[in-house]
């Protein structure tokens, strides 16, 4: 492990020189690469360096605790005590760092949220879902930019697009991605009943045109006059959008916009994303046969997260870091943190044991 960090920290130092260059300072795209990977490789020699550190303090102080006496070899083997329990956890931080990186690491996300069963409460609830996700953005200073959303009878969303940008943005919200149930009692319920509905959360990596190439004449373009809840006419243009990728048939429509070439923009980064996505899934499914899509059928069934306002408990039911937690409203309002880092390092881990 020592042995890959001083090969890293050499490709550090030379990427370090390259910042020097003009040829890379005029070159947007090569510069903000050069600097993601900085990024990356200097987490990584730092703990590194660290870890490095501690293992000769060791060496060092297990010797003096040998050839010390009284008080002084005391110290020392209190010393080398503390090392004994940190250096097992640096190593693993150090393991975790070096473990393959998610080729999608790097990129923004798209997240799409639908209504699935429960009618007009599975729309209330994924209203829920896209605050909380609102919230959690904000708390790690995450970028959010809805992309596209239709709003409800009642003020849910029927769906809603948006783009997150940030830091771990894809690594956090990958997870996200799958049937979510709510058990509650609805406002449309008078007679007190617990019900229980879904939405469906979609995550996309966001595709640069480089990831995936789009043909325009593989497209039909349509413009229609946007519409809001109930079927009202919101605009007098024609300015919503409907883009089909004929080869796929993977469709996308925007509206939020009064100007076609905004909502055709938007629309096509939808597009790419979902084609993207679906050019992943497909590799991976070559690789492993019993992998399943994100969202299956919607169905109440089909949940990968259970939240239960009547018990203020929120359930994530997959294998990968399964957990339970009784802060419900915690989590509506943002706070994330334990049901995702759960998630996160449960996924770390499998990769460690499957090398």
């Amino acid at each position: 492990m020592l042995d890959r960090i001083e090969i890293l920290e050499r490709e550090l130092h030379d990427l370090e020189a390259r910042f020097g260059d003009p040829e890379l300072a005029n070159d947007q795209a090569k510069f903000q690469e050069a600097s993601r990977r900085h990024k990356e490789l200097k987490e990584v020699v730092d703990k590194g360096i660290e870890y490095r550190q501690a293992t000769e303090d060791l060496a060092d102080a297990t010797e003096m605790a040998d050839e010390a006496s009284g008080e002084e070899a005391i110290e020392y083997k209190a010393m080398v005590a503390e090392l004994g329990v940190a250096i097992p956890k640096l190593e693993e931080e150090l393991r975790f760092l070096l473990l393959p990186k998610d080729p999608n690491d790097a990129k923004n996300v798209i997240v799409e949220i639908r209504g699935a069963e429960g009618g007009e409460e599975a729309n209330l609830f994924a209203r829920d879902l896209y605050d909380m996700y609102e919230a959690f953005a904000k708390r790690l200073s995450w970028g959010m930019e809805v992309l596209e959303g239709k709003a409800s009878d009642m003020g849910g969303f029927t769906d809603v697009t948006f783009l997150l940008k940030g830091d771990s943005v894809w690594s956090r919200m990958k997870h996200e991605g799958g049937v979510h149930r709510v058990q509650r009692v609805p406002v449309t319920e008078s007679q007190g009943r617990v019900h229980t509905s879904s939405a469906t959360v979609t995550v996309l990596p966001e595709a640069e045109e480089v990831d995936i190439e789009v043909d325009e004449n593989e497209l039909q373009i349509d413009y229609y006059r946007s519409s809001g809840p109930g079927g009202q006419s919101v605009n007098t243009t024609d300015s919503a959008v409907r883009i089909t990728h004929v080869p796929t048939g993977v469709q996308v429509s925007m509206q939020d916009e009064k100007s076609q070439l905004q909502n055709k923009a938007k629309a096509l980064r939808v597009l790419r994303s979902r084609l993207l996505k679906a050019e992943q899934d497909r590799q991976a499914a070559e690789l492993s046969e019993a992998r399943q899509g994100q969202v299956g059928g919607g169905g109440r069934s089909e949940k990968i997260r259970t939240y239960n306002f009547k018990e203020n408990r929120v359930s994530d039911h997959r294998d990968l870091g399964g957990i339970t937690i009784y802060k419900l409203d915690k989590v509506l309002a943002g706070e994330l943190d334990e049901v995702s880092d759960s998630l996160v390092h449960a996924e770390r881990q499998a990769q460690l044991e499957g090398d």
